[in-house]
C-alpha cells in the first residue's frame, strides 16, 4: 500500500487536487442496533473532539460574543387618566372597563321605524323580571303580562317585517298575549317619577317590594349589556370606524394618544399616535413615576424554536420547517429567519407594569460576561431612515414609549348581526350599500337578499289579491321602460357637492321605488334595514341625511359588520357590547340598473 504523500497540502487544498470531505454542514448517525440508548446519552470523552466537530460544522466562522450577565433599566412611566369619544366632552378614565368595551359600545336597537326589533332580548328581560317577581313571594305576574304584552298585529302592507318573513311569524305568534316584554317595563321606570309599581299594586308592603325590585332590575339590565350613556360613543358614521383619544396628564407634560381610524377589531399600541405638549400648570396631581432596576437577562422563548443544548429534541408541535411562503410573503420569510438563526440572540427585560400605563425607557445598559457595559439604544437609532419603524413603537417624536393598553385579551363574537358591502358601480356612476346581512325582529342576522325577496313577494301577493285592474291592450309592438328594477336591499349612494364647494363630492344615501305593477298605493321609498345604514331615519320627528366620505369607499369596496362581543376582564367581571368592524370589500359590482330600455310587448 502505498502512502500518500502531499508536497505543498495548502495548494492542494486551495486547488482541491485531492478529493476528501473536510467540511460538513450536517451530521447523522448511522445506527447498527435497534438499542439506541447508548447514542442517545452523546457520551464525550475527549473534549478536542467536541472542537474538531464545532470547525467541521463551521461554527468557527462566525464572530463569537459575550453573553449578558446582568443589566440596569431607568423607566418612567405614567397612567391613563382620561378619555375622549369623537367630539364628546372628556371624562375621567375607567380602569375597571377594557378599552375596547369602552370606544365600541353602541345602543341597541329596541325599534326600527317604531317597530320592535330585538324580540329575543325583550323576552331575556320580561322572564328575568318576572323571576324577581316570584322570588319575592308576589303573585303578580300575570298583571304585568298583561300590562306588558307582546300583541301579533294585523296583516297588512305596514307589518311585512312579521308577516313577510315565516320564522318570525312563528315567534310573534307564540308569544303573543303569553310573554311579558321587559323592555317596555325598562323604558317607562327609567323616566323620573315611574315607578315598577305604577298601576299594578297601590298599597304598601307590596308595593315598596316592587319599587325596589325594579331598581334591581335597572341595574341588571346596565351590568348585562354595556351601552352608552346618552349616545356618548367613538362611531364616526361618515368614516366608518372610530375615533377617540386617551391622555396621561401629570404636572410635566401632557401625553395624548389618538386613534383617528380604529377599526380592526382588537385595541392595541399600532392603533395610537402619539403626541406631547408641555404642561405649565403645576396645580394638576403628579401622575409619573421613576424607578431603576437591576436584573438577569433571561432569552426570548417560543414553541418550536432551536433548542440551544444539541442533544435534546425540540418540540413538534410547532414546526417552523413546515412553512411554505412564497416569493413575496416577505413577513413570513423574516419570521422564518428569526425563529431558526437568531433565536438566541434576543432577550427578555422583566418589568411589571399596571394596565394603561405608558413607560419610557430612559437608560438600558447591559453587562456581559467579560466585564463589558454597553450602553442600549433603541433598534431604529442605530440606523439613518428617517421613517424607521420597530415593534410596539407609536408615531411619535420619543421613539421608546411603550403603552401598555388595557385592552381585552380574548373576545367572543357573536354571528354578525348586521353586515353590508360597499361597493363601486361605475356603469351606474355610483356607490351601493347592499345589506348583506340584515337584523330580524327576534333579534338574528337574516341573509340580506332572502329578505329582500320574501318583502318583495309579500307586497306582490297582496296586489295580486286585490281587484284586478281592467286590461287595456297594447296598441304599439313597444314599450318603454324608464328604469329596471334592483333588489331592495340594494342602498343607493349617489355623488353630490359638499356644502359650499364646487369641486369636493361625498356620497349621500338615496332610495329606490318599491313600483309593483297593478299597485292601486303610491310608490315608496326602500330604506335601508340595517342600522349602519339607517343613520339619521330614527331622528324623530325629522329624519336627517347620511353622507360618506367618498375616499372611504375605495375601488375595493369595503365590508362593515356588527355583532354582539363578550369578554371577562382581569377581575373576573363580564362585559357584553355592540360593536362593529370594517374590513376590504372584493372590488367593483354592477346592479344591473338601467334607464329608458325599449322592450317588446309580448
Amino acid at each position: 500500500m502505498e502512502t500518500l504523500q502531499i508536497a505543498d497540502i495548502k495548494s492542494a487544498l486551495i486547488k482541491k487536487e485531492f478529493p476528501t470531505v473536510i467540511m460538513w454542514n450536517r451530521l447523522e448517525g448511522r445506527p447498527r442496533k435497534h438499542d439506541f440508548n447508548r447514542a442517545l446519552k452523546a457520551e464525550v470523552r475527549d473534549a478536542l473532539w467536541m472542537i474538531t466537530k464545532q470547525w467541521q460544522m463551521g461554527e468557527f466562522k462566525a464572530d463569537d460574543a459575550g453573553s449578558p450577565v446582568t443589566a440596569k433599566i431607568h423607566i418612567a412611566s405614567s397612567h391613563l387618566n382620561q378619555y375622549k369619544a369623537a367630539g364628546h366632552p372628556e371624562q375621567n378614565f375607567e380602569d375597571n372597563v377594557p378599552l375596547e368595551v369602552k370606544v365600541e359600545q353602541k345602543k341597541i336597537p329596541f325599534t326600527r321605524d317604531q317597530k320592535k326589533m330585538n324580540i329575543d332580548i325583550r323576552l331575556q328581560m320580561g322572564r328575568y323580571w318576572l323571576k324577581l317577581v316570584a322570588n319575592a313571594g308576589l303573585d303578580h305576574g300575570i298583571e304585568f303580562i298583561k300590562k306588558y304584552k307582546f300583541e301579533l298585529p294585523p296583516q297588512d302592507r305596514m307589518t311585512d317585517h312579521i308577516y313577510a318573513h315565516p320564522a318570525v311569524w312563528q315567534q310573534y305568534a307564540a308569544i303573543s298575549g303569553r310573554s311579558m316584554d321587559g323592555y317596555l317595563l325598562y323604558q317607562y321606570i327609567t323616566v323620573p317619577g315611574n315607578h315598577a309599581a305604577d298601576d299594578i299594586v297601590n298599597s304598601s308592603p307590596d308595593k315598596d317590594v316592587l319599587n325596589d325590585l325594579g331598581s334591581r332590575f335597572t341595574e341588571w339590565f346596565k351590568k348585562m349589556y354595556y351601552q352608552p350613556e346618552d349616545e356618548v360613543n367613538a362611531w364616526l358614521p361618515d368614516r366608518l370606524e372610530y375615533s377617540f383619544e386617551c391622555k396621561a396628564i401629570n404636572a410635566v407634560q401632557d401625553k395624548v394618544l389618538k386613534a383617528d381610524e380604529y377599526y380592526q377589531g382588537h385595541l392595541d399600541w399600532y392603533v395610537f399616535d402619539e403626541e406631547e405638549n408641555e404642561n405649565h400648570n403645576s396645580d394638576r396631581r403628579a401622575n409619573n413615576f421613576e424607578d431603576t432596576t437591576t436584573f438577569i437577562p433571561s432569552h426570548v422563548e417560543f414553541d418550536g424554536m432551536p433548542n440551544t443544548r444539541w442533544w435534546k429534541f425540540e418540540d413538534g408541535k410547532t414546526n417552523l420547517g413546515d412553512i411554505k411562503p412564497s416569493t413575496t410573503d416577505l413577513s413570513k420569510l423574516l419570521l422564518m429567519e428569526f425563529g431558526l438563526i437568531y433565536a438566541n440572540d434576543w432577550f427578555l427585560v422583566p418589568y411589571t407594569l399596571p394596565i394603561g400605563s405608558l413607560a419610557t425607557i430612559e437608560g438600558l445598559t447591559v453587562k456581559n460576561n467579560f466585564g463589558e457595559t454597553t450602553w442600549i439604544k433603541a433598534a431604529e437609532e442605530s440606523g439613518t431612515a428617517t421613517n424607521a419603524w420597530s415593534m410596539f413603537r407609536m408615531r411619535s417624536k420619543k421613539q421608546d414609549t411603550l403603552l401598555l393598553a388595557p385592552s381585552a385579551m380574548k373576545v367572543h363574537e357573536s354571528d354578525p348581526l348586521e353586515e353590508i358591502n360597499l361597493t363601486r358601480d361605475e356603469i351606474s356612476n355610483m356607490v351601493w350599500g347592499i345589506e348583506t346581512i340584515i337584523p330580524s325582529s327576534i333579534g338574528k342576522g337574516d341573509k340580506g337578499k332572502e329578505v329582500a325577496f320574501r318583502t318583495r313577494q309579500y307586497h306582490e301577493k297582496i296586489v295580486q289579491s286585490g281587484t284586478p285592474p281592467t286590461e287595456v291592450p297594447y296598441a304599439a309592438k313597444i314599450s318603454y321602460l324608464a328604469m329596471t328594477d334592483v333588489p331592495e336591499n340594494w342602498i343607493p349612494f349617489v355623488p353630490v357637492h359638499i356644502k359650499d364647494d364646487n369641486r369636493e363630492t361625498q356620497l349621500q344615501r338615496a332610495s329606490l321605488l318599491r313600483i309593483i305593477e297593478r299597485d292601486p298605493m303610491d310608490p315608496v321609498k326602500v330604506k335601508p334595514l340595517t342600522s349602519i345604514l339607517r343613520e339619521g331615519l330614527e331622528n324623530t320627528p325629522n329624519p336627517s341625511a347620511y353622507f360618506i366620505h367618498e375616499e372611504e369607499v375605495s375601488r375595493m369596496g369595503l365590508k362593515v359588520s356588527q355583532s354582539f362581543q363578550r369578554t371577562r376582564w382581569i377581575n373576573g367581571e363580564v362585559f357584553v357590547w355592540l360593536g362593529m368592524k370594517k374590513k376590504t370589500g372584493r372590488g367593483e359590482g354592477s346592479s344591473g340598473l338601467a334607464f329608458d330600455q325599449i322592450k317588446n310587448v309580448p
